[in-house]
């Protein structure tokens, strides 16, 4: 029985759109969506932005998600096991993979009822350091209906992936154009990259 790890390498290399089905235990998943949930009622949540700081745009029309920045500084519990796993998941793939990814960024992120991000993808004009984007949803209670999917552009085709608690999905961020479709319910996850020097 393969692990998530290898399901998620394997589905990319077969279609370059990795997706593991429990990546997160369901769990930690429900935890970390608990953390999620007590930042948003504080209003700790901040309008993320497109660009990076040098470059950074707020424009509703394309993007109109809310983020909040994990950090081992926090000393959460609960993220610090989610680094734990990114951490593992890191040397796997530069071991199989010889992907030298030497770091990583990760939000939390909350799409209100109503929100989205249009098509784009993950890497800056003027930092190519991103390699690979990851996303991990926390949506426990995701039915057909409720929106968010995460639509992907492939060559010849459209790939739509549903926000399911404890997936994750792995791609190249310089290559591949995805957008969050409109959402009719909150859409929790934790997205972030895997970078190289």
């Amino acid at each position: 029985m393969q692990t998530p790890f290898e399901n998620l390498i394997d589905s990319f290399i077969e279609n370059k759109i990795g997706i593991a089905e429990n990546f997160l235990a369901s769990k930690l998943a429900s935890d970390l969506k608990a953390n999620l949930m007590a930042l948003y009622s504080t209003q700790q949540l901040r309008s993320a932005g497109t660009g990076n700081e040098l470059l950074v745009s707020h424009d509703k029309r394309i993007r109109s998600d809310k983020i909040y920045w994990l950090d081992r500084k926090h000393d959460d519990a609960f993220e610090n096991s989610f680094f734990d796993i990114i951490d593992h998941f890191i040397l796997f793939l530069n071991s199989t993979c010889y992907t030298g990814i030497t770091g990583y960024e990760f939000h939390y992120t909350l799409y209100e009822a109503g929100t989205f991000y249009k098509k784009h993808i993950d890497q800056f004009r003027n930092d190519k350091s991103r390699a690979y984007s990851m996303i991990m949803y926390l949506n426990a209670a995701w039915k057909e209906g409720d929106g968010g999917e995460l639509c992907v552009y492939h060559a010849n085709s459209l790939q739509t992936i549903s926000p399911l608690h404890g997936k994750c999905v792995f791609f190249k961020s310089s290559e591949t154009e995805h957008e969050v479709l409109i959402t009719n319910q909150p859409r929790l996850s934790i997205t972030g990259w895997l970078k190289c020097d």
